[in-house]
């Protein structure tokens, strides 16, 4: 019995930050309906700024007070983000939002490199609570049991915030229909403000809650986000209560998960999400989601029709040229080209699910990395020839498809997006864990090309002709009858149902197609570079995609992949100075507020414009 309590009180105790960060981003989304990325950069410079206090103020009081200032000091910052970023952003489309938070992580992670250097610092100990307390024989750390009395008290003066304020009253009624708040007279942007500094806030306050259990470091953003998002996602979005209830749980498994089940521990806490999505589709205190615009917001759309001579004509001469790079170019440009061409149908085969259906998939790297893991495991385990793996590998990653496919789909908008989230963190789980079988955290090396495709050109055309191929074939399905019944169902779900179309149907079809070119993608990704690791699963990689298609342009047919080969060869240039982050997190942010169409629509938008 000692043992098992023991679990139970350590799971309490890592629930407590988990819940403070939640809750801040439970209450963000609640009110703004911003899926808030960068919250895990809050906690991490709460956890930054605490420790800095803390080597100021001396003693018990100096320690807590740290640790409330820390809390102040991110609601401040929290405050700025939102008044000179998010609130240019609010009538935008949601992903525009996403991409927004995403350009914050970047900025952030540069800006604590700077300042606190890229070293990790060790929390110090809570004055008074040092050592440990036996219970029933067993060790309890006494800052474990100082947490565990904290989180309801933290809990309680939220729920006294929310049901006795006439602020938590505004909150409630911004969670129900923000629009009639705002028809009340309300004024919109400094509810939103507020709340967005207090979710913040709280985000600080569990950072620096946590310093004398882990310290602070660079990768505690998104060692924190998965984690948050799944306790919101469990416990249902915007619900206080959930959020309590879903750390509790996720803790408490994942504490006894690392006892008894050691090998499982990073895919427990997702099979948890999964099935109580699978149960559940809104969480446990959740209420129904409608599927939000995800880039389909604003005015309609052009038709799209086929292209015309002229633009086909130089397309082709554009390919000419492309084709024939082993000829002029050097060898760095080969290589260089074939990344940037294998990124472009990655990126594609997400604007195609993205654009053509208006499914946001937060987890398309799964199938990306499924397609790397399938060909190079049939290389290393079966012999399979190069060929045979090129060819299984987007045959497996859309088998892969069609399996999350059938559970996510039973969601709809952000509950479908966090839904394919959990199932690539679960493959990662399963890939990084599953040493023996996969190579774990050592990857798959000396994966290489067939001996006739070896030489660096040959590969090149190989690659070319593959990714210039699969992205002819979405631009067909989206001219196909397919790609027209789609967009019905993307724009009035409940017409094109009454029209006769099986939406659900079509939608699946989408996200397995899309799964199997992402598949193709990752296949020639593993011969290009020789090996595969687990970060070609991770969320950081589905991130880069959804950058991409912003970058491009959703609401175009070409936007995946010129994105793409703008994305690829600018970090690519990037990545060799010292905080190309912060660059590329102020490139982001600009594009955001300036060019919303990304590239490829604002190019036509100017171009129309010449015409008149």
């Amino acid at each position: 019995m000692g043992p098992i309590l023991a679990q139970i009180l350590t799971g309490l105790a890592n629930a407590g930050a988990l819940f403070m960060v939640a809750s801040g981003l439970s209450l963000i989304f609640g009110v703004t309906r911003i899926v808030n990325f960068a919250h895990g950069s809050f906690y991490m410079l709460g956890a930054y700024i605490g420790w800095t206090l803390m080597q100021v103020l001396p003693g018990s009081f100096g320690f807590w007070g740290a640790i409330l200032l820390a809390g102040i000091a991110v609601g401040a910052i929290g405050a700025f983000v939102e008044i000179v970023i998010l609130r240019r952003v609010y009538a935008a489309p949601e992903l525009f939002q996403l991409v927004a938070t995403f350009g914050v992580i970047l900025i952030v992670q540069d800006l604590a490199l700077m300042i606190w250097g890229p070293q990790d610092l060790l929390g110090p100990r809570a004055p008074g609570l040092r050592g440990v307390v036996r219970i029933l024989g067993e060790p309890v750390p006494k800052y474990d049991l100082a947490l565990i009395a904290i989180t309801p008290l933290v809990a309680l003066a939220l729920w006294a915030l929310i049901t006795r304020t006439r602020f938590g009253i505004l909150v409630r009624a911004a969670t129900q229909d923000r629009e009639m708040v705002g028809a009340l007279g309300v004024n919109q942007r400094w509810l939103f403000t507020g709340t967005f500094a207090l979710g913040c806030a709280l985000a600080g306050l569990g950072g620096a809650l946590q310093l004398p259990k882990g310290g602070a470091d660079l990768l505690m953003d998104f060692t924190i986000l998965t984690s948050v998002f799944v306790v919101v996602v469990v416990g249902g979005m915007g619900s206080l209560p959930g959020a309590y209830l879903a750390s509790v749980l996720i803790s408490v498994v994942g504490v006894f998960g690392v006892t008894f089940l050691p090998q499982s521990t990073l895919a427990l806490t997702f099979v948890v999400m999964v099935a109580v999505l699978m149960w559940r589709p809104f969480g446990l205190f959740g209420r129904e989601e409608v599927a939000g615009e995800m880039g389909q917001a604003g005015p309609p759309e052009d038709p799209i029709r086929p292209a015309g001579w002229p633009v086909r004509v130089g397309v082709a001469l554009a390919l000419v040229v492309l084709a024939a790079l082993p000829l002029y170019g050097s060898g760095f440009a080969v290589i260089l080209a074939t990344d940037i061409l294998i990124f472009c149908l990655f990126a594609a085969s997400l604007h195609f699910l993205l654009g053509q259906a208006g499914l946001v998939s937060f987890g398309h790297a799964a199938f990306y990395g499924g397609g790397a893991y399938a060909a190079a495991l049939l290389v290393r385990h079966a012999g399979a020839p190069m060929e045979l793996a090129l060819l299984l590998a987007p045959l497996s990653a859309g088998l892969l498809a069609l399996g999350i496919g059938f559970v996510a789909l039973r969601a709809s908008g952000v509950y479908f997006a966090m839904l394919t989230l959990a199932f690539a963190q679960l493959l990662w789980s399963l890939v990084w864990q599953g040493g023996a079988f996969t190579g774990g955290s050592d990857g798959l090396v000396g994966i290489w090309p067939a001996r006739w495709a070896d030489p660096n050109a040959i590969f090149y055309l190989l690659t070319f002709a593959l990714c210039v191929g699969g992205i002819l074939m979405l631009r067909h399905a989206a001219h196909a009858p397919f790609g027209y019944a789609l967009r019905a169902a993307r724009d009035n779900a409940p017409r094109a149902a009454a029209s006769g179309l099986d939406v659900r149907r079509l939608q699946w079809a989408a996200f397995t197609f899309a799964g199997a070119m992402a598949g193709l993608a990752g296949g020639l990704f593993v011969f290009a570079k020789g090996s595969v690791f687990p970060n070609e699963l991770e969320i950081a990689r589905s991130f880069d995609a959804l950058i991409v298609v912003f970058l491009g342009g959703v609401k175009t047919l070409s936007g995946g992949w010129v994105g793409g080969a703008v994305f690829e060869a600018g970090v690519d240039w990037l990545t060799r100075f010292e905080y190309w982050r912060l660059t590329l997190g102020l490139v982001v942010l600009f594009i955001v507020t300036i060019a919303p169409q990304g590239i490829v629509g604002t190019a036509r938008a100017l171009w129309a414009r010449v015409q008149r």
